[in-house]
């Protein structure tokens, strides 16, 4: 699948399933989920992106695996013919979870971070955290990336796969004086705090699947965008654990802004909140990207079904 997978192709088709999704004619119902235990869960990811793709996704959080080597977070993902229903593809959904939510921030960094951005703070050494740093030098030119991770040793893994990166040994060290901040951690409690924050800082948080990532006091501080207003209005793990008792109204959708029908940043020194919970908008135009390129190719392997 990554071999099959063009990353500046999948941003500008993230981006563009985001204005679709918020045209409103896709049909993408909140992401269920199985909890296997207070840690562990089972969800299902179905959406409908007309003239993209049809698709449903199968994907387990066990945030514990990282000890016995294995991803966090797995997955399948089954494309569908829009006319006729019939199973057209089943791909490896791993990689691509990965990589999307990396590739939909940096989609919504392209938008809302200063142009002027030059430091990138990234709180969390895992699978984000790679896919994050691989991402976020496309749409900004950051002189100096600091990587920060409850294991230094881990931070230091990471900082070696970019000439620009460097290990820091706590989470606030990272943040203060950065300009972009991205929280890619699998945290209960706050990992970022609204004191650490430079007048002007573009914050993305991933995480927070069983608890918040970031403090009441920097989503008070800041404007909040996020990928669907359903963050909001449902309960995690649809929703984000940060953003409940918000209106809903004081959110701003990034395929708004990316459409033009909303602002995006207005004054240099506001802080501006990309909240993700994940969607199914961005593992269909992702996944569809993954099976173009392999029907070019001729790649993979035929099944009857």
């Amino acid at each position: 699948v990554e071999s099959l997978l063009d990353p500046d192709a999948m941003l500008d088709a993230l981006a563009d399933a985001l204005v679709i999704f918020s045209s409103g004619v896709t049909s993408v119902p909140p992401r269920t989920a199985a909890r296997v235990s207070d840690r562990n869960l089972l969800g299902v990811m179905t959406g409908y992106v007309p003239g993209v793709a049809l698709e449903s996704k199968l994907v387990s959080v066990f945030p514990d695996n990282d000890h016995d080597g294995l991803p966090s977070h797995q997955a399948l993902i089954v494309l569908f013919d829009e006319a006729s229903g019939t199973p057209v593809a089943l791909m490896d959904g791993t990689y691509i979870t990965a990589i999307r939510t990396g590739g939909t921030a940096a989609v919504a960094a392209r938008a809302l971070a200063r142009e002027d951005s030059r430091v990138l703070a990234i709180l969390g050494a895992g699978v984000q955290g790679k896919s994050h740093l691989e991402m976020f030098p496309r749409v900004r030119d950051f002189a100096e990336i600091r990587i920060a991770s409850r294991s230094l040793d881990r931070a230091k893994e990471l900082a070696a796969r970019s000439p620009r990166a460097r290990a820091v040994e706590s989470f606030e060290e990272a943040v203060r004086g950065a300009d972009v901040v991205a929280c890619c951690t699998d945290a209960r409690a706050p990992v970022l705090r609204r004191d650490w924050l430079k007048p002007g800082a573009h914050i993305r948080s991933v995480g927070g699947t069983f608890g918040p990532e970031i403090d009441r006091d920097t989503v008070e501080a800041s404007r909040v965008f996020v990928e669907w207003r359903g963050a909001v209005t449902n309960r995690p793990p649809a929703g984000a654990h940060e953003l409940q008792g918000l209106d809903e109204e004081s959110v701003t959708e990034v395929g708004e802004v990316l459409a033009k029908a909303k602002p995006g940043r207005q004054t240099a020194d506001e802080i501006t909140l990309y909240k993700s919970t994940g969607h199914a908008v961005e593992d269909a135009a992702t996944a569809r990207l993954v099976y173009d390129q392999a029907r070019q190719l001729g790649a993979g392997v035929r099944l009857p079904l």
